[in-house]
């Protein structure tokens, strides 16, 4: 847009009350022609705005986040000169539109910016806990890359993915759980071709135990929305970390009788079971007596009738022969937490060792708290972490 700054308007639009959105018809061209608009975030397409902008005249774009999108910003391949701001910036220029005399802007391009403090952070738009369907089960299980990811893009539609955009390019940024999806799967790939024997249980095992909950300020992961610090809720297990994934030293595995047994824990009927498993002679001769028993790499403690919670878990040696491991646990000062035994010795690889954790809870913690922790088993070459979410609710 050159670099001479032009008006700013903002929400203007002749009584059209979703002209703060850029809403498709409602910027009138007499009031933004040769302006830049800033737009609120929600309700339509980014590049959606972008478009209803620039018919209507603008020659720039100011995407401004709200409450819902929080801080997190998303590159976009706008139609026109556009500029993306966090909430709290966005709140800044609205206040300068309302007040200043003469408001104006201009849009310029400041260059790539490296090594990014704090990162990574936990995408606004992620997948959060609790489980509300099985509590036992703490969801998420990690996190990855998933924000403004450099893609291969079809050159069939336009960097927008709108029909009015004619331009033609190979390769795109995206963002979104699109994205994150094939980065997992191809650490899955990754790990299942080092280790042609692991299971899918194996592999999300060490995926999920050796993945990072520090960012590279040394600091808890902090969450896009509001750069709160977040929570196993919101990161399960931490980021992924691929290097340390070959190598985790112990896995939770499971086999697929194993998740039989988990969903008839769950009170489903045969009927729905065999249409999830695939086999017609299923059976429901075995139940836990919890879901949470099953031999998964977190844990989820929910205290209801009894103010004790106790779990059974199985680690697989997938390192060295001789290895010994000893444990640690974190928990809410309202939680004592025990696991018996305390050190696991594995003479051979493939070796099985299993451990009991009890997690008691203090009289009186208010309904509907919750809290988190972790139960770690670690030696001088690796610490197999657990998370651990905490919540007292009514029966």
């Amino acid at each position: 847009m050159g670099s001479k700054p032009v008006e700013l308007v903002y929400n203007k639009a002749g009584g059209n009350s979703s002209s703060n959105l850029c809403l498709a018809g409602s910027l009138d061209p007499a009031i933004v022609r040769g302006k830049v608009v800033l737009c609120d975030r929600g309700i339509s397409a980014r590049v959606e705005k972008g478009a209803v902008v620039k018919e209507a005249g603008g020659v720039g774009m100011i995407l401004a986040n709200t409450a819902a999108s929080g801080e997190e910003l998303v590159a976009d391949s706008h139609l026109l000169p556009a500029v993306a701001v966090g909430r709290k910036v966005g709140d800044v220029i609205r206040q300068y539109v309302k007040t200043a005399e003469n408001p104006t802007a201009v849009l310029s391009f400041g260059g790539t910016v490296v090594n990014v403090k704090p990162s990574p952070v936990v995408a606004a738009f992620s997948s959060r806990g609790p489980n509300t369907v099985t509590p036992q089960i703490l969801k998420p299980d990690v996190i990855g890359p998933g924000v403004n990811i450099l893609a291969a893009w079809p050159q069939a539609v336009g960097p927008t993915g709108l029909e009015k955009d004619t331009r033609r390019t190979q390769f795109n940024i995206m963002s979104g759980t699109s994205m994150s999806c094939p980065h997992i799967s191809g650490l899955a790939a990754l790990l299942k071709a080092a280790h042609p024997e692991w299971s899918p249980s194996a592999i999300k095992s060490a995926l999920m135990t050796t993945a990072y909950t520090l960012d590279n300020t040394n600091s808890p992961l902090r969450d896009a929305s509001d750069y709160s610090l977040s929570t196993p809720w919101a990161h399960g297990a931490g980021h992924v970390d691929p290097h340390k994934a070959l190598s985790p030293g112990l896995v939770y595995d499971a086999t697929p009788d194993d998740y039989v047994v988990f969903l008839c824990s769950l009170d489903y009927t045969i009927e729905m079971i065999q249409v999830v498993v695939k086999r017609p002679n299923v059976t429901c001769a075995r139940k836990f007596r919890d879901p949470g028993q099953l031999n998964y790499p977190s844990f989820s403690v929910v205290f209801g009738k009894s103010r004790v919670v106790r779990y059974t878990r199985e680690l697989t040696n997938v390192g060295a022969a001789g290895s010994v491991y000893r444990v640690s646990a974190e928990a809410p000062t309202n939680v004592v937490v025990s696991v018996k035994p305390s050190n696991l010795v594995f003479r051979n690889v493939g070796d099985k060792q299993r451990y009991t954790v009890t997690f008691v809870s203090q009289k009186g913690v208010d309904l509907l708290t919750n809290g988190f922790g972790s139960v770690t088993w670690k030696n001088d070459q690796n610490q197999v972490r657990s998370p651990v979410s905490f919540t007292w609710t009514r029966v």
